[in-house]
């Protein structure tokens, strides 16, 4: 093997330059992507020689370019070991195991930065707009959710039935009527049983089912919280009365959707194109360049050493993981952009409805509590942006399913 400092390669679109350890994000950007564009020619010899120079600049406890390069070298040693099971050894001191966490440990964890909290702040209060002054005095709040979530972090050490009685608990203690379904999608599965195709058609029949249930005079909300990215683009066999079997499984559930007439649904995601549409190398790159928004984030006020800082970054390694380091059914983190989630909307019938001033001023306060660095902006399409030193990381959206103009006052927002 080489100097693991430094190599030229007549193969690459680096030959003839020498790679000297270097920490700058521009510089190991460089490298993740001759490494992804070795990954995909299956050129194992040259991968593994810049996974050396990438285990050099590694470091699981450094500045945040060191600290996402260990994730990412991580991630392509896993791949990388499935094509040649004896590639390398690399660096992983300071890398915790995944845990499970309670709801305190998880309250902290969502407090650290706005990246979840945002969403949640915008989605409610955006409901919340939609139904003031809509349903009178409220007769009953009905929740339903389903019993599966991807087994990715952050990862609940308490039962749905746990959190059932939590909210019903609150929801006495404001003397208001609550109702809690689940809406159950079969036993405990492992992560390979939950990439399959047939369990997603499962998935999208349980939904069919579950949503003839519900009532006429009830006013609905769809809220989708970070759950879309987890639907495959892939086409799916699924189909019932009123479903295309030729869309993929996100537009089949948007179709699903569609047909209930909520008065409103909301999406939270992630503002990154990570799709199957992307090649590895574009992939990797576009991945680097996002997940350095929480990274940088974090920098600005934990120690390097601070444990909750280490498990809120390992989390993020594993996402990385699954992204790097996996392809079809067994990548289940496929994000997509805010633009390219209102294209799929319009798509499936809904338009898009602006956020009233009063959730833009509840957003604003939120974003105050936090690092300066924090933001928040109005897209073209009227959704809002989280975002950190300009760059966009979480959208928030709103959609109505589109109605005859001479149907627009029937809407609830």
């Amino acid at each position: 093997m080489q100097n693991p400092s430094l190599f030229t390669n007549s193969r690459s679109s680096i030959s003839g330059t020498v790679l000297t350890r270097c920490l700058d994000g521009a510089c190991i950007e460089k490298l993740l992507l001759h490494c992804g564009s070795a990954l995909e020619s299956n050129d194992v010899t040259l991968a593994q020689q810049v996974m050396w120079v990438l285990n050099n600049v590694a470091s699981a406890v450094g500045d945040p370019n060191q600290r996402l390069a260990s994730y990412f070298l991580r991630a392509l040693v896993s791949r990388a070991s499935r094509v040649c099971p004896a590639t390398m050894s690399f660096k992983a001191a300071g890398i915790p195991h995944r845990r499970l966490m309670s709801v305190t440990e998880l309250a902290g964890y969502v407090d650290l930065i706005p990246w979840h909290r945002f969403g949640f702040c915008a989605s409610n209060s955006a409901i919340l707009e939609a139904v003031r002054g809509a349903w009178g005095p409220l007769v009953e709040l009905r929740i339903s959710v389903l019993s599966w979530r991807p087994p990715t972090p952050p990862l609940l050490n308490i039962p749905i039935e746990e959190i059932r009685q939590r909210l019903v608990n609150f929801a006495r203690y404001r003397d208001v009527p609550f109702e809690f379904n689940v809406i159950e999608v079969g036993g405990p599965l492992e992560e390979e049983e939950a990439a399959s195709s047939s369990f997603y058609d499962f998935l999208l029949g349980q939904l069919g089912a579950a949503i003839v249930k519900v009532n006429v005079d009830e006013a609905l909300v769809v809220n989708i919280q970070n759950w879309l990215r987890y639907l495959p683009e892939e086409e799916t066999s699924f189909s019932d009365s009123s479903c295309d079997g030729t869309m993929s499984y996100r537009d089949s559930f948007l179709e699903l959707v569609g047909r209930l007439s909520p008065c409103l649904v909301t999406v939270v995601d992630e503002d990154c194109d990570l799709g199957a549409h992307s090649g590895l190398a574009s992939r990797i790159v576009s991945c680097f360049n996002y997940m350095w928004i929480p990274f940088d984030a974090l920098e600005t006020f934990l120690p390097k050493d601070n444990p909750q800082r280490i498990e809120y970054e390992s989390d993020i390694g594993h996402k990385i993981e699954n992204i790097v380091g996996y392809e079809g059914g067994q990548r289940i983190e496929r994000l997509e952009s805010g633009g390219r989630l209102c294209r799929r909307m319009a798509s499936a019938g809904f338009m898009s409805v602006p956020f009233g001033e009063e959730t833009v001023k509840e957003v604003k306060v939120l974003l105050d509590e936090h690092a300066s660095g924090w933001g928040m902006k109005k897209d073209e399409e009227g959704m809002l942006v989280l975002t950190w030193k300009g760059h966009n990381a979480v959208y928030a959206g709103a959609w109505v399913p589109r109605v005859p103009a001479s149907h627009q006052n029937n809407l609830l927002v």
